[in-house]
């Protein structure tokens, strides 16, 4: 049986991987469908190559010939001819096209991390009730997933998530005062989009993952656990009751856990690099130091407060990022803005309607502080 599977956000990093996944498996996977943020151009190449007609932009020329806002992505993950939507759009503009492919009946493969941290408590929910499933395509989520088979919530005794360290790895908040963009971006294994290599500098990505790993595994977010594995080849492990530890290792290469994702529950052979056990004799783990990338912890936190506090803290965030790769603010100040955002905020049971009003109120918040003359980067 083929799959006909809908792209969120084609264009960028993830997206392009799983073009590439889809295509090297004609025989169980089609494009029907792709959106991008605002590159008409690359978009419009992607659909010529791949023979795909439906199309949307979430920002774009209204009058163009491609349909753009959240309505135009809302009617594309929701494709009557689809089987499985990939949402791999950066931020929480991912939030409202998932929702509705659930109601739709639509199989999610989840690249991104911000729909569940923002609005776990209402998403996962709607997987139960509409029998659909949803498969992670994170690494480390997808570790966790593959370990899992066959088990249950009330089996498991801990997950630990693997960070890579990041490009700041042993590094002190001393060493981190006047770190450039470039400098942050520089990530000792994988390549991405500069917001999620930032997060994975400020190790915000953990945190985002830890919350996550809660919804995703029905787990308490105590139960979740980091550890820094440089090597990036273990992706995660789950340690059960018993005692026994799980892993899934392999090389640092998202379209491993991208081709699990659409194909579950199938693996297919592919031309990937295989592992060897005495290729990396050496692997390597060390515990997070959260004094130094506090990120992590205030992700803790806003989890543990919980209702609209984690979709507060995502937005602080992603505004705190972004300001840091346009040069408007340091690299310490990420967390700050963050923070002090998550104490300006009053959480409430979550909603759709009042999640997106969190969203755009601690928005707000961290923009003010962004503009603040005592946030500014040195």
């Amino acid at each position: 049986m083929v799959k006909r599977v809908v792209v969120l956000g084609s264009t960028g990093s993830i997206g392009t991987q799983t073009l590439d996944v889809i295509a090297q498996h004609p025989d169980r996977l089609q494009i029907v469908g792709l959106a991008a943020g605002r590159n008409a151009e690359a978009l419009q190449r992607q659909a010529a190559q791949y023979g795909v007609k439906s199309l949307a932009l979430y920002e774009g020329d209204p009058g163009g010939s491609i349909p753009t806002g959240m309505e135009a992505i809302v009617r594309l993950a929701t494709l009557e001819e689809a089987d499985l939507v990939v949402v791999s759009v950066a931020g929480v503009i991912g939030l409202l096209p998932t929702v509705e492919a659930i109601k739709a009946g639509k199989a999610i493969a989840l690249a991104s991390k911000e729909v569940l941290v923002a609005a776990g408590e209402i998403v996962m929910p709607l997987i139960k009730e509409h029998g659909v499933t949803m498969t992670p395509i994170d690494s480390e989520h997808s570790a966790l997933f593959q370990c899992l088979q066959g088990y249950s919530a009330d089996q498991i005794d801990r997950l630990i998530l693997t960070a890579s360290g990041g490009p700041f790895r042993g590094k002190k908040t001393t060493d981190l005062q006047n770190i450039s963009v470039d400098q942050a971006l520089n990530h000792p294994t994988w390549r991405m989009g500069g917001k999620i290599t930032i997060d994975s500098a400020t190790l915000m990505n953990k945190g985002l993952e830890t919350i996550e790993a809660k919804w995703l595994f029905g787990v308490d977010v105590s139960q979740v656990e980091v550890v820094v594995h440089p090597q990036s080849v273990v992706h995660s492990l789950v340690k059960f009751r018993d005692g026994s530890v799980l892993g899934q290792l392999g090389w640092p290469d998202m379209r491993l856990p991208i081709a699990y994702a659409l194909l579950y529950p199938e693996r297919k052979p592919n031309t990937l690099r295989p592992w060897n056990p005495v290729d990396t004799p050496n692997l390597t783990f060390e515990p997070v130091d959260e004094d130094t990338f506090r990120s992590l912890r205030l992700a803790r936190q806003s989890a543990e407060v919980g209702g609209t506090m984690p979709c507060a803290m995502n937005a602080a965030n992603e505004e705190a990022a972004n300001a840091f790769l346009r040069g408007e603010v340091g690299f310490l100040q990420i967390p700050e803005i963050v923070e002090r955002t998550m104490d300006a905020h009053q959480p409430e049971v979550p909603s759709l309607e009042n999640l997106l009003l969190a969203d755009a109120a601690s928005r707000e918040i961290a923009r003010t502080l962004i503009e603040g003359s005592t946030l500014l980067a040195p």
